[in-house]
């Protein structure tokens, strides 16, 4: 019913930034609160950032907080993923999600996911 797809990944130098974007299309008469989770080699998928429909809410994991920011535009059924000062740890790829409920670190909570977009960071 939803569809999500990623894009702006690829390789950037440790420090620098990059922006990724997700783009949802199908229902898009349902609101959703949306989300990033990573998952680099031989770990688990881990929780990135979430942001309610209206973003009034956001929610950070540990290891982004203050680094990374997570938006979205309604109107151009897009979330954004704003990378600062990445490190060579944020190397992953990174998947965008959907669901209802506004928090959690949970993968099993959402019910959408992208095909996901690597993002490798080079020391």
């Amino acid at each position: 019913q939803v569809q999500l797809l990623e894009s702006g990944g690829g390789l950037v130098q440790a420090g620098g930034s990059l922006r990724l974007s997700c783009a949802a299309s199908g229902d898009t008469f349902t609101s959703y609160a949306m989300g990033w989770f990573r998952q680099a080699p031989g770990k688990e998928r881990e929780f990135v950032a979430s942001i309610s429909w209206y973003g009034g809410s956001t929610y950070y994991g540990a290891s982004v907080k203050g680094r990374f920011t997570i938006s979205r535009d309604n109107a151009k059924n897009t979330l954004y993923l704003q990378m600062n000062n990445v490190k060579p740890e944020d190397t992953a790829v990174y998947y965008c999600t959907a669901g209802r409920v506004v928090y959690s670190e949970s993968k099993s909570a959402y019910d959408y996911w992208g095909q996901g977009t690597q993002v490798t960071v080079s020391s």
